[in-house]
């Protein structure tokens, strides 16, 4: 079962982070649960602020897919790329035009804490959603997995979940 870093914690954490582009890239990866592959994949002509969605391209099983941006995510990418103007790719590396995986892990244990790894970002987005009430099947279509069992492992995750259930005695 996969772990979880708890929403609020994750949230105020963020919110901490002065640096832009490593604010823009935690918060990108947890606001639609992206991969690490994704976030550092992802070019700027995949964002779509006209339709508000995200074209994830050549993901893990080489699979494209569309994700929700939402309005929070597209202002703090407006400013980051307003003062970091990259090139090609959203993220650029400090001597490359792709940012890399190990700078993205490096950013989550700085930021969040040494036990933990970008893709626990994943994790909790999806956990997240899970108990805000959305439906199973669209946390599978924004995850991208082809089995609706792959996705299910949130359910067994959610403590918040367990806690609802309306219990007959």
């Amino acid at each position: 079962m996969p772990k979880i870093i708890n929403k609020e914690f994750l949230l105020e954490q963020i919110n901490k982070i002065d640096n832009l582009k490593h604010k823009a890239i935690l918060s990108l990866g947890f606001s639609i649960g992206l991969r690490v592959s994704e976030v550092i994949n992802l070019k700027i002509e995949d964002i779509d602020s006209k339709l508000m969605i995200i074209n994830i391209k050549q993901a893990k099983g080489k699979k494209d897919r569309i994700v929700p941006l939402s309005q929070n995510i597209l202002i703090l990418l407006r400013n980051y790329f307003k003062k970091f103007t990259p090139k090609e790719y959203l993220f650029n590396g400090q001597f490359s035009l792709q940012y890399s995986t190990t700078s993205c892990n490096q950013l989550v244990k700085q930021y969040l804490g040494k036990e933990y790894h970008f893709h626990l970002l994943r994790h909790s987005c999806f956990t997240s959603l899970l108990e805000s009430g959305t439906d199973l099947r669209i946390i599978q279509k924004l995850a991208g997995h082809s089995s609706s069992k792959t996705t299910e492992i949130y359910t067994h995750v959610s403590k918040n979940i367990l806690n609802k259930i309306p219990l007959p005695i």
